[in-house]
Order: C-alpha cells, then sequence, then structure tokens
C-alpha cells in the first residue's frame, strides 16, 4: 500500500492461496498457476489486469447478498492487510498506466488479449484497468425475459450515471464521469453496445442466439488446452468446420463459454447480467442489486418503466449510451435531464423493494442521496481532488480502500 502501485502476479498467488488456506476455499488451477478460488456457489476469479471478481452464489433476497459481500472484503482484507495490499473500489486506474499493470498467467486472457487488442483503440485499457460491478437477475419464461430485458437495457445509461465512479487516468481528470464505461465503446464492436434489435417485436431467445453466433470467437478448450479460434465463426464450429478444429464440434459447456466472450450493455445467458455500473464502496455494491430487484422483481415497477421508455427512440437510447459517461446525471433527455428519469426510477426501485416486506429498501439510501444532491460518486471524487487533495489524485487510494 505504501507504493500504491499495481501488485503482481506473485503476490496475486500468495493473496490467494492464504485465503484458500485459511478460509477453505478449493484453489482453480492452471499449470502450476492459481487462478481463482471456489467454494460452494461462490468463486473468485481474475480479470486480465488482475481485478478481482467474486461470483456469488445464488440468493433470495439483499440481506443475503450484503452478508456475502462483506464477508468476501472480510476475508480479502485479513490475508491482504498482512501483506500490505489494499484494494480499491473504483471503476478505472486512477494512476497507473496499462503498461504498468502485468497481464495475469492466464492462457485464455492471452488469446483474448491477443485478439482483443486489435479491434479497438481502448480494449487494453478496459482489459488491464477497469473494474465494475454486476448483478444476474433471473426470470421466468421467455416473455418475462423479455419485458426485463428491454426494461434493463433501456435503462443501463441511468445506472452509468448513477454509479459513475472512474474520473481519474494517469492522476488526472479524465475528462469523463465514468471512463470505464467510455472504454467499452471502442472495445470490440462485434460483441459490445446497445443491441437494438432487443427492442424489435421479433425479439426472443432465437433471435439473441442468431447474434450470439455471429459474435466472433476466442477460443476453445480441448485437451487441457486452450486454442486459438480469434474472429472465427461459432457458425462454422457447429458445421464441424472451424479451420483450427477441422470435424469437430462444439460442446454445450463450448456455447457457454461462447457466451461469456459476449459483452453488451444486458447479457444474456441463463440469466440477465447488468453490465453498466463501475465498481464503488460497499454501500454502491449492494446498491445495484437493490436498484434492479426493485425495478423487475416487481410487476408494478417494472410496468412503469416499460410505458416509461415506450417512446424512447434507437437513437434516444444510443445517445444516452454515448453521452452519459461524459454528462452523467446533467446529460439533456426529452426535455429535461436524465437526473429526472433517475428520480423516477429510484422511487419505483424503493416502492417494488417495499412490496417485497423484506426492509431491503435501505440498500438504496446511498442512491437516493445521489439524485437528492445531484452529485455522483465522481463528481464528489473530483470536488475532493480540486479542494481537499489540492490537486493530487494519490489519497483516492485511501478513500476508496476496502
Amino acid at each position: 500500500m505504501g507504493t500504491l502501485r499495481p501488485i503482481s502476479y506473485g503476490q496475486i498467488a500468495e493473496l490467494l492461496n492464504g485465503i484458500a488456506e485459511r478460509f477453505y476455499w478449493n484453489k482453480i488451477m492452471e499449470g502450476d498457476n492459481v487462478v481463482g478460488l471456489r467454494q460452494g456457489k461462490q468463486s473468485v476469479t481474475l480479470e486480465p489486469g488482475g481485478q478481482l471478481e467474486l461470483s456469488g452464489a445464488p440468493l433470495e433476497t439483499l440481506h443475503q447478498t450484503y452478508f456475502e459481500i462483506y464477508s468476501h472484503l472480510c476475508q480479502v482484507e485479513a490475508v491482504a492487510g498482512k501483506m500490505e495490499i489494499g484494494f480499491l473500489g473504483i471503476g478505472f486506474q486512477p494512476k497507473w498506466e496499462d503498461k504498468d499493470i502485468p497481464l495475469i498467467p492466464k492462457e485464455r486472457s492471452g488469446i483474448m488479449a491477443k485478439y482483443l487488442y486489435k479491434q479497438g483503440s481502448l480494449a487494453r485499457d478496459v482489459c488491464r484497468r477497469a473494474s465494475t460491478v454486476q448483478v444476474n437477475l433471473d426470470f421466468s419464461s421467455e416473455l418475462d425475459m423479455i419485458r426485463k430485458f428491454r426494461a434493463s437495457l433501456a435503462l443501463q445509461p441511468i445506472a452509468t450515471a448513477l454509479f459513475a465512479n472512474s474520473p481519474f487516468t494517469k492522476g488526472k481528470p479524465n475528462g469523463y464521469l465514468s471512463m470505464r464505461s467510455h472504454a467499452w465503446t471502442d472495445f470490440d464492436k462485434n460483441r459490445t453496445g446497445m443491441i437494438p434489435f432487443v427492442f424489435d417485436d421479433s425479439f426472443g431467445f432465437e433471435r439473441y442466439i442468431d447474434y450470439a453466433l455471429d459474435v466472433p470467437m476466442f477460443c476453445v478448450y480441448r485437451r487441457e488446452k486452450y486454442i486459438d479460434c480469434g474472429g472465427m465463426s461459432f457458425r462454422d464450429f457447429m458445421e464441424g468446420k472451424l479451420p483450427n478444429l477441422p470435424g469437430e464440434f462444439p460442446t454445450l459447456n463450448d456455447w457457454e463459454n461462447h457466451l461469456t466472450e459476449i459483452y453488451p450493455e444486458v447479457r444474456l445467458k441463463k440469466y440477465l447480467e447488468m453490465r453498466g455500473a463501475d465498481a464503488g464502496p460497499l454501500t454502491m455494491l449492494c446498491a445495484l442489486p437493490a436498484f434492479w430487484v426493485g425495478l423487475l422483481y416487481d410487476e408494478v415497477s417494472l410496468q412503469n418503466v416499460l410505458e416509461m421508455i415506450a417512446d424512447w427512440t434507437p437513437e434516444e437510447r444510443q445517445m444516452l449510451r454515448d453521452k452519459v459517461p461524459n454528462t452523467g446525471l446533467n446529460t439533456p433527455f426529452q426535455g429535461g435531464l436524465v437526473k429526472d428519469v433517475a428520480e423516477s426510477v429510484i422511487k419505483w426501485a424503493k416502492d417494488g423493494l417495499e412490496r417485497r416486506g423484506l426492509e431491503e429498501s435501505v440498500y438504496l439510501n446511498g442512491l437516493a442521496e445521489v439524485v437528492s444532491t445531484g452529485m455522483t460518486p465522481a463528481e464528489k471524487l473530483l470536488q475532493m481532488y480540486h479542494e481537499k487533495w489540492a490537486q493530487n489524485v494519490d489519497p483516492v487510494f485511501e478513500e476508496l480502500r476496502y
């Protein structure tokens, strides 16, 4: 923590080994390298730049989610603290350049990096310097999926504004409130974005499958080795015509892996994954599932959202996606501001949570403060940078340390 520098893979391996031994996690190995942990239905994995990602178990209440996240942070701190390592709850590395951040020795990450760095000018930044918080929500039928997908995709830029928390790059303000979100706009246009076909009358599972089949592949895992298939077609794979694996056909596991290599603002797998928010402190980590559960798991709130977005055009949705990373809640929209939309949906989210009767609306308090003050987390950081911190970004490492 003294140098504020990114940690090495050797330190990460020591950390993962320490957590495994002290808290009874099973190690995920790749050759001689520990690259993750697994315990029950939870896992801890590494993003290419060493970002630590907890994938939680399926849970029923937000209270369980809070306990799971808090427990994880306590376990990490118990081991990392003795190593004098800190973890930062922010959407983008505020000080160091990508060349300062070593790539994790995961074979799949190396193959992905080789392909992606040719696709977008900011792909390297996403892989090594960005950090997000996501929530996965299930659905009961194809129709339920469609309604939740449309509502959440239209509102994803609103979530980006509310959770914006990445205003610094290389030690200076970068001109964005969410640099993380902006970086995704030049990552790989074949697998990102607002996928407007979700709002077509014909949309359903089959249409999403057609889309996914046309997203270029990264790799295939065979005989304990990742085979580079960068840019190749999954449709060809379905026909046994993959150039690097002639005569072989995909398994269901190949398809599931391929679906994880697609990164629209909302991603469909066996559930819907909300992908629009920057990482942040514990209160904001828990606010994200509260926001989406209140809106999507309550029929009244969900219908309110669907009626509100019914007249939003594809151009307006794309405009929000493009502008919000820069202007946040102050983005002009339909005669008002994004802040006006945010106020409405937070009220609906709170109402939805209260109708669940589980006293979960407390997790929205952080978002209520954002809209009442009109200041996103990023704008609070910028204010401290210009005033309290005397234009020195280093104090953010202590301000947002878990």
